[in-house]
């Protein structure tokens, strides 16, 4: 008796042991190897539910097509043959009363109809043993039958009239007796089919409940033994997220674990601190436009420049806007300032590339950022639609004289011209450049030149590093005739 309890308690070490060896093993794995155990047997049960439930759907779907391509294929056919016949002896009797061609002509097109409703059970993909031909061979006689009826109009033999009577009803109702007999056994077959599925239906379901029962349980037990391994790295995280939820995007979770968990939390942190740049590029983005304003095209053009990228940056400004804005009102001006938008998207869109940029510094300001081989064709295509289209924005009144009349500071009714674009274009093709700001600094005064041109235009600054202070200016004016003007107007500035 001793003997077997030592048996016994050796088999409970041996037992415990494995078991720690296990468990140890387990919590040894990185977490992707925890979740891929744990997630074994559930994977398993659906398989299991998968393969069964397409199994099932297998044959549902096979009774499915059966009940549809021929039970009621034969079922609606079969209604409709008994219409045709019906019809047929129908329009033989108005033939006899009217004596009307017509009718023997719809007659024949009823023939023709319950042909091609017999071609169409022939056509059913299940040989049942429909009696189709015999059907086929009385409707033939009875349509024989039926236009000796028609032809019974030079006979006035009353018996001879009453025998083709006879024979007209009983022929028709053999036919109806066969069809309505296949009719029932289509019925019939489809009714047990339907039974049939209906037991597929339940059998699969309780299977179906069955497996997800035990997969619960399983995922149940997966879930508290993954759980008590991981669970203090992800309650930290949460915290982490209720307070970066909250704004604090500087906040960093202490989580030291080295596993994926740890991972997790650097790429948290890093999460946060692009959270406080999307932040800022939101809160920096025009309101009315949607354009990314100031901070957004700073690192624009820092990135360009510290990559040495070939770089045009255009400073667009719509001339007189003050005078527009004052005289329609700030929500005329606002639809001003979205439609030149649009005219620079439109025009960086089909010249432009992907890498292309489009800021709003705000007001009637806005910025373009592109190669330097490609600005020429969108500064042209900018002022030309501009100027096409700006006239859209004015009253009839001001259209026809050219011009607003405006009480200047002092009071003086004072002639405005109508509203035109100045782009000032600024390149490092020829010149250096080591920051925005000087980049910002050319631009704004190439676009105080280009504002003292008459119409739109854009003035690009050809300068290079030696001949900086020499303010060599170009401009490109858009509209006919404008180009031929403004080759005349360039001069070098000193």
């Amino acid at each position: 008796m001793s003997n077997d309890q030592s048996h016994w308690q050796n088999i409970q070490k041996s037992i415990s042991r494995a078991v720690k060896i296990v468990v140890a093993y387990f919590f040894s794995l990185n977490i992707a190897r925890k979740l891929m155990l744990g997630f074994i047997p559930l994977v398993v049960l659906l398989i299991l539910i998968s393969a069964f439930a397409l199994l099932n759907l297998s044959r549902l779907n096979s009774i499915s097509d059966s009940i549809l391509k021929t039970d009621v294929v034969v079922i609606t056919t079969s209604e409709k043959m008994i219409d045709v016949i019906l019809a047929q002896e129908l329009y033989i009797r108005r033939y006899l009363i009217l004596k009307t061609i017509d009718l023997l002509k719809l007659f024949r097109e009823r023939d023709r109809q319950f042909n091609q409703l017999v071609a169409a059970i022939r056509a059913v993909p299940e040989d049942r043993g429909f009696p189709i031909d015999e059907i086929a061979s009385l409707h033939g006689e009875y349509n024989d039958i039926l236009l000796m009826k028609s032809s019974s109009l030079t006979d006035s033999s009353a018996l001879n009239k009453e025998k083709i009577e006879k024979q007209i009803k009983d022929k028709q109702d053999a036919i109806i007796l066969l069809i309505q007999g296949m009719a029932e056994k289509a019925r019939l077959d489809q009714n047990q089919k339907t039974g049939k599925t209906s037991d597929i239906g339940n059998l699969a379901f309780n299977v179906s409940v069955v497996f997800c029962v035990i997969g619960f349980f399983l995922s149940v037990a997966a879930a508290m033994l993954i759980t008590r391994n991981i669970s203090g790295a992800v309650k930290k995280l949460r915290h982490a997220t209720d307070i970066i939820s909250k704004g604090d995007f500087n906040y960093k979770p202490d989580i030291r674990n080295s596993d994926e968990l740890g991972d997790l939390s650097e790429a948290f942190i890093t999460m946060a601190k692009r959270l406080k740049e999307l932040e800022e590029m939101s809160l920096d983005t025009s309101p009315l436009t949607r354009l990314p304003g100031g901070i957004s095209i700073e690192r624009n053009m820092q990135e360009r420049i510290a990559s040495g990228e070939p770089t045009a940056f255009c400073l667009v400004d719509i001339d007189n806007f003050k005078i527009y804005n004052d005289y329609y009102g700030y929500a005329k001006g606002n639809e001003l300032i979205k439609a030149t938008a649009k005219i620079i998207l439109a025009a960086v869109a089909t010249f432009g590339s992907a890498d292309d940029f489009v800021g709003h510094i705000g007001g009637d300001d806005f910025v373009i950022i592109t190669k330097p081989d490609l600005y020429e064709k969108m500064c042209s295509t900018i002022t030309a639609h501009f100027d096409k289209s700006v006239l859209d924005h004015y009253d009839d009144k001001v259209k026809k004289r050219g011009y607003i009349v405006w009480a200047n500071r002092n009071g003086e009714q004072v002639s405005f011209p109508i509203t035109t674009l100045s782009i000032a274009a600024v390149t490092n093709t020829k010149r250096e450049f080591d920051n925005y700001l000087q980049f910002g600094e050319v631009a704004a005064e190439v676009k105080k030149y280009a504002k003292s041109i008459t119409g739109s235009v854009c003035v690009v600054d050809r300068r290079t590093t030696s001949t900086a202070k020499s303010r060599y200016l170009v401009e490109m004016a858009s509209g006919p005739g404008k180009a031929r003007k403004a080759a005349q107007r360039r001069k070098n500035v000193q």
